[in-house]
């Protein structure tokens, strides 16, 4: 999957895929999925609300620049956000 593992996510590392060049759509696609995918699965029982909160807004962004890519894919997403 994605070439670098300890990519988090964030505003800077999402732009960053977004403008790689050599990379097609669905290999960036899948490194925002898999960015996403880190953030949940480090939640806890223990996670504060706001640590929650922030995983939701940083999921919306990467959702939003899925949808960038393709919109078939991203807006479903998107809208099936609480």
């Amino acid at each position: 999957m994605n070439s670098n593992k300890n990519l988090s996510a964030s505003d800077n590392n999402i732009n960053k895929i977004l403008g790689y060049k050599s990379w097609g759509d669905r290999r960036k696609i899948d490194s925002l999925l898999e960015m996403d995918c880190i953030m949940y699965t480090e939640l806890g029982t223990d996670s504060t609300k706001k640590e929650r909160d922030d995983v939701k807004k940083m999921s919306r962004k990467i959702y939003k620049a899925i949808k960038s890519i393709d919109s078939l894919i991203g807006g479903p997403m998107l809208s099936s956000m609480d």
